[in-house]
């Protein structure tokens, strides 16, 4: 069947601005695209520890489908989460399908009504539709701006205002100043809520993200953490109180109404979390090769082009859906798997090369591919 004439008009509209989306095939190029930071998505050790780990425990002869709630608790999800709590020195953890159920979830359910959400306006898309589900009133704040995040604050005497940021944001790589934006919170008793899926498995020194590793997360409403990252696996995190967790239990949608993660998905991020404790040496390789990133694009005098960041993620402002494509196709072309970010993911005028640096990428690898970068645009 046909589809409808306004949807087959508005995938018109992409063709024509150069911005139709399509599934990427896979390929052997260089990466310099993927969220796998530590390598973990392709580690041996730790998929088969997982497999070793249900079959000496007995979990999959215990392991049902269905809702958490119903039959799909399997008791690998307390052992997980208990472990998950210690790891991150929080006082609970729940495990969620997904970073996008997770912030979904979360921010559905717990501001009510008569509240108020105030996030950065380069929040994700998961965490914006969260919002569109909620009762609350939002209203979004200049990115990493509390000038006039104060601003907005002070419109909402006595009432619960819920602040949203991220630790290190997806398209750009920048972070806010998160020492600031604590005590702007305490000031005011706002609830802060801090998405960490880019800092797990980066910074801290067991991979442990960002607010720990700046030892702010005793004084953080809820954190939610992502595995599809710096893990390599699926799933996520909310870390709060122990009320939090049971109110997510119970109004959470996102939570409640979908299947729980198999035994094996759960054991998965049991030991990956197990190998973070261990893979010092791999998280030094990444934090180094952010490093020598950074000195390479100076000298080579790419640094202008950069959105300034000290994570993983390193954007590079090409202005054109075109214009950005056929750059990163020539890197492509060359050997190496960049990816263009296009409008309307970011803002006209911001398309832009997003490179994400590994710590299995090679100094002679990224050393050559922003030399092209540089050979490609001048």
């Amino acid at each position: 069947m046909k589809l409808p004439e306004n949807l087959i008009q508005k995938l018109e509209n992409r063709k024509q601005n150069n911005s139709l989306r399509k599934l990427p095939s896979f390929n052997n190029l260089v990466d310099f695209s993927s969220n796998d930071y530590i390598g973990f998505s392709k580690s041996e050790s730790i998929f088969k520890q997982a497999h070793h780990y249900l079959i000496e425990n007995e979990f999959i002869q215990n392991g049902a489908t269905g809702s958490r709630l119903i039959s799909g608790n399997h008791s690998l999800y307390q052992i997980a989460e208990a472990f998950i709590t210690e790891f991150h020195e929080a006082e609970s953890a729940l495990i969620f399908n997904s970073g996008y159920d997770a912030n979904a979830g979360f921010f559905s359910a717990v501001p009510q009504r008569n509240d108020v959400i105030l996030y950065d306006e380069l929040s994700h898309a998961s965490i914006r539709d969260g919002i569109v589900m909620s009762n609350a009133k939002s209203y979004k704040f200049n990115h990493n701006d509390f000038e006039d995040l104060e601003r907005l604050i002070l419109k909402f005497p006595d009432t619960n205002i819920y602040i949203v940021t991220e630790t290190v944001f997806s398209m750009d790589g920048d972070s806010p100043n998160l020492e600031e934006l604590v005590k702007l919170s305490e000031k005011y008793n706002c609830y802060l809520v801090v998405d960490e899926a880019h800092t797990l498995g980066v910074f801290g020194e067991k991979g442990e993200g960002l607010i720990q590793d700046l030892q702010l997360h005793n004084r953080i409403f809820a954190r939610i953490m992502t595995f599809g990252k710096g893990l390599g696996c699926h799933g996520a995190v909310v870390l709060g109180s122990p009320e939090l967790n049971e109110y997510l239990v119970n109004f959470a949608r996102s939570f409640i109404y979908t299947t729980g993660l198999s035994p094996h998905s759960v054991a998965t991020i049991l030991v990956a979390y197990q190998h973070l404790e261990i893979e010092k040496e791999t998280i030094n390789e990444l934090r180094q090769n952010i490093v020598f990133f950074n000195q390479q694009k100076n000298l080579l005098g790419l640094k202008p082009m950069f959105v300034r960041s000290k994570s993983a993620i390193q954007s590079a402002i090409i202005p054109g859906n075109e214009n950005v494509k056929r750059i990163a196709q020539q890197l492509q072309d060359k050997g190496f798997d960049v990816k263009a970010i296009l409008s309307p993911t970011v803002p006209e005028g911001q398309e832009r090369l997003r490179f994400c640096i590994h710590s299995y990428n090679s100094q002679e690898e990224i050393s050559c591919i922003l030399e092209l970068l540089g050979n490609f645009v001048f």
